[in-house]
């Protein structure tokens, strides 16, 4: 008897704990720096959906930010993220650096830095960013940015709505 409920127990936890969060949303801030005339990005991702993500691309089984981690982890993760985010500012398509990432406080979820250096200040912003929305339907993603001037403006990626732009006067 012990023996059942234990085991259906832990059958309980180990099937709860495959979605292991009920919404599918990613956030990035992006930051101007005048100064280094570059624009910083810290971008949030659940770690279970990324890994998913990787693995339909055939990377799989790269363990990101354990102990595990596959040696190519890095490079199939900024590979990916060279696919669903691009930017383009005052009309001109730019590209980001992939600088590294770690885990989440709460082991769920990844950050990663991406930076765009050598870049003047601007007025407009375009931005692609389809991380996971070909996963899931209900998948946004929020981008809250501070540009040149210290304004800010916010943008919602989501199917359907994979690029916006916003303006910096």
């Amino acid at each position: 008897m012990w023996i059942s409920l234990i085991l259906s127990l832990f059958t309980g936890l180990s099937s709860s704990s495959v979605d292991l969060h009920k919404f599918h949303v990613s956030r990035c801030m992006v930051e101007y720096n005048p100064r280094e005339q570059a624009l910083q990005m810290s971008m949030h991702v659940f770690l279970d959906d990324l890994e998913l993500a990787l693995a339909e691309r055939g990377a799989d089984s790269l363990y990101i930010c354990t102990k595990m981690e596959s040696p190519d982890a890095e490079h199939y993760l900024g590979r990916y993220l060279e696919e669903r985010v691009q930017f383009s500012i005052d009309g001109q398509p730019v590209t980001f650096t992939f600088l590294g990432k770690e885990i989440s406080e709460d082991l769920q979820a990844v950050w990663c830095y991406l930076e765009i250096t050598d870049l003047p200040p601007f007025r407009e912003m375009t931005v692609t960013y389809d991380v996971l929305l070909d996963l899931y339907d209900d998948q946004k993603n929020i981008m809250h940015i501070v540009g040149p001037n210290r304004q800010e403006g916010t943008l919602l990626f989501r199917k359907g709505y994979r690029t916006e732009s916003v303006n910096f006067k």
